[in-house]
C-alpha cells in the first residue's frame, strides 16, 4: 500500500469521526432550552421559550457501554472523586444490558440538574434516552430531572434543591422515608450523647 494511499484512508477516517461528531451535535442540539450556570451545581439547562407538557425537549445521548464497563468507569469517577477532581455521574442506565454514558461533550443533556421535585421526566423510546417535560415549563425556568440514585450509595450524592421533598441527597422517591427515617434517628443520637457528655461535665 503506498504512502499517499495510507493518508488518503487516515484523511477519510478523521473527515468520517468528524461529520459523526458534527451529526451527534446536531441531534443533542435543542430549540427549547440553553445553556446558563445554575445556582443549584455548576450549569444547567433555561427553558428560552414556553415548554408545552410532555415535549421531547432533549435526548441524553453518548455511547452505549456494557455493564461491566459502566462499572469500571465508575470505579474511576470514584477515584477522581477521592482525588478531588470532577466526580459527576453521567452514566444512565439504558436496559438490563447495556448503559449510556452521557459525559462526551457534546451531550448537552449531561448538564440539567437533579432536582426531587422536577419538570421534567426521563423515557427510554426506541433505544433513545428523552428528557420530557412533566408539565407546562415557562421561559427562563431551569430544567431538572429525578436522577434516582439507588438507596445503597445516598451518603456519597448530596442534594441542593431545596425543595420540600428534598432529604438532602440525591436519592430514588421510593428511598426518601428511608433516608429520613436515619437521619431522624441520628440526630436524636446524637442529641441523647450531647446530653449526657453535658451531664458529665457538670458532675465533674
Amino acid at each position: 500500500m503506498s504512502a499517499t494511499t495510507v493518508k488518503k484512508k487516515i484523511k477519510a477516517g478523521v473527515s468520517a469521526g468528524a461529520q459523526l461528531i458534527a451529526k451527534q451535535r446536531r441531534r443533542t442540539s435543542t430549540p427549547w432550552a440553553v445553556v446558563r450556570g445554575s445556582a443549584i451545581h455548576g450549569r444547567g439547562l433555561y427553558a428560552v421559550k414556553t415548554i408545552p407538557d410532555g415535549t421531547r425537549i432533549i435526548a441524553y445521548d453518548g455511547e452505549v457501554i456494557t455493564k461491566a464497563e459502566s462499572d469500571r468507569r465508575e470505579a474511576r469517577r470514584l477515584a477522581r472523586e477521592e482525588a478531588g477532581k470532577d466526580g459527576c455521574v453521567y452514566v444512565f442506565e439504558l436496559n438490563k444490558r447495556h448503559d449510556i454514558d452521557g459525559s462526551m461533550s457534546w451531550n448537552t443533556a449531561r448538564l440539567i440538574n437533579h432536582s426531587c421535585k422536577p419538570n421534567c421526566r426521563t423515557e427510554i423510546v426506541r433505544g433513545k434516552i428523552w428528557i420530557i417535560a412533566k408539565r407546562e415549563i415557562a421561559a427562563g425556568e431551569e430544567l431538572f430531572f429525578d436522577y434516582r440514585y439507588g438507596f445503597a450509595t445516598w451518603r456519597e450524592h448530596p442534594c441542593r434543591c431545596g425543595t420540600e421533598r428534598c432529604v438532602g441527597f440525591i436519592v430514588a422517591g421510593e428511598y426518601r422515608w428511608r433516608v429520613r427515617k436515619i437521619l431522624k434517628a441520628e440526630r436524636v443520637a446524637a442529641k441523647k450523647a450531647e446530653r449526657i457528655t453535658q451531664k458529665r461535665r457538670g458532675g465533674v
